[in-house]
């Protein structure tokens, strides 16, 4: 504690007293095996990376929430990132990755293909521990010793969980699989980071893309469910909530408009009024999009041909006392060497 309290005292940038900028991305930093992720991040050549380096750098935000990136048990990747920002922007002192859901092994067919046990049977997609995790870097000091993850939360056990079933009723893929399915696809925490005026929580997920199944439409449900369960959280459905100064961030994998997924989810949420939903818009003139009905310049990815084009899945929403300054896309011409996906930003003020 005396800890955390000299470092609050040093906080002395303008940026952090005055306002907060927050951001969220899905950076796509995924590598095939395991340690090769801080392979390429120790070689300091690759394209990618220093693309990623680059945003980051000009967009400098507070507090980063990174999805997709290689997890390790002693976050040696995460560092060695951390460190290659801070080369050409920033530097964070405070990080914070928990161990994903994806690539976890579970042992069962959770697909129900009839086979085990490939990337599609663990908790959450991944050929290996921890593919594709989420992390959380911050100028600010995190709370460790009050962070809750719920990752490990059942998808059974969520009230009104819309369980995917074989035509005859019978759990999909079967009671065994469904006993212990969880509900996260990544990670689903609540993180408090300490400002000199008291804690900012925030609600930070990445949600299974709602396609890649069947008939039973397992992804398309648990996406649902996984959007749904911050609503559930809010209501205290596992224990005392933040009533204020909080600000759920993500991917949640969904269009409230235009996604193949079940948008009653995403919809309801941007419509919760606990939240309020700032709409990040990319600069400039967006030409209409023709086979979308939802405003393009709301849209923080753009998957190529055959993937379904560009769409908004990537949110920051603020608890509805927090003072929305400014809010943004990243989206210059040549950013998608850093990821599809592009980095979206909120200024705050909090009270």
């Amino acid at each position: 504690m005396i800890a955390l309290c000299l470092a609050l005292l040093c906080l002395g940038s303008p940026a952090i007293a005055d306002s907060l900028r927050l951001a969220t991305w899905n950076v796509e930093l995924e590598r095939r095996g395991p340690g090769l992720l801080l392979r390429d991040i120790l070689r300091e050549d690759d394209p990618q990376i220093t693309a990623i380096a680059a945003v980051i750098a000009a967009l400098s935000p507070d507090i980063l929430l990174l999805q997709e990136v290689d997890h390790d048990h002693d976050l040696h990747a995460l560092r060695a990132l951390r460190d290659r920002l801070a080369q050409d922007g920033p530097h964070y002192p405070h990080i914070l990755a928990l161990r994903p859901n994806s690539g976890l092994y579970t042992g069962l067919d959770m697909d129900g293909d009839g086979r085990c046990c490939d990337a599609r049977d663990a908790q959450g997609y991944g050929a290996f521990t921890g593919q594709g995790g989420m992390a959380l870097l911050s100028r600010l000091p995190i709370d460790h010793d009050g962070v809750h993850d719920f990752s490990d939360h059942l998808w059974r056990d969520l009230p009104g969980a819309l369980l995917p079933t074989h035509d005859d009723g019978t759990p999909f893929p079967s009671p065994k699989a469904q006993a212990v399915q969880r509900l996260s696809y990544t990670g689903q925490w609540v993180v408090p980071v300490m400002l000199p005026s008291g804690p900012l929580h925030l609600l930070a997920f990445h949600a299974t893309p709602p396609v890649f199944d069947g008939p039973e439409d397992a992804n398309g449900r648990r996406n649902h469910d996984e959007i749904r369960f911050w609503q559930v959280f809010l209501d205290g459905a596992f224990g005392p909530p933040p009533q204020a100064r909080f600000v759920l961030m993500g991917d949640a994998n969904l269009d409230p408009d235009d996604s193949d997924g079940r948008q009653g989810a995403i919809r309801a949420l941007l419509a919760d009024p606990r939240l309020q939903d700032p709409r990040p818009m990319r600069p400039g003139p967006v030409a209409p999009t023709p086979d979308k009905s939802g405003d393009p310049r709301l849209h923080t990815v753009n998957w190529p041909d055959p993937g379904p084009g560009s769409l908004r899945v990537s949110y920051i929403l603020p608890s509805r006392d927090l003072r929305i300054l400014d809010a943004g896309i990243h989206w210059p011409e040549d950013s998608a060497s850093a990821s599809r996906h592009r980095l979206v930003w909120v200024d705050l003020t909090l009270p």
